[in-house]
């Protein structure tokens, strides 16, 4: 393993770990509060996070090509972050 694949596994790593903490604390929010808002920005952060946890796992455990791999991200971070925007037209 070269140190380039040990950084984007470090970096892939941080960014599951923050995600899901974010998305738990958007889902803990939602049902403290019930507002609707709160719910899409916990599936869009979760969507981004996931899209991030596919994407290393495609390339590291399979023969997915690394460029396949970030299109897979990429189409998740981008639905992700249109339920974020959503999140916050929703009242």
């Amino acid at each position: 393993m070269s140190h380039l694949d040990v950084a984007l596994v470090a970096v892939k790593t941080g960014t599951l770990a923050l995600g899901g903490l974010i998305t738990y604390l958007s889902l803990k929010a939602h049902r403290r509060t019930g507002s609707p808002a709160l719910r899409a920005l916990a599936v869009g952060f979760g969507l981004v996070t996931v899209g991030a946890l596919l994407a290393g796992v495609g390339h590291q455990f399979t023969s997915l090509e690394l460029a396949h791999s970030v299109v897979i991200e990429s189409a998740l971070t981008f639905l992700g972050f249109a339920v974020i925007v959503y999140s916050l037209y929703v009242d």
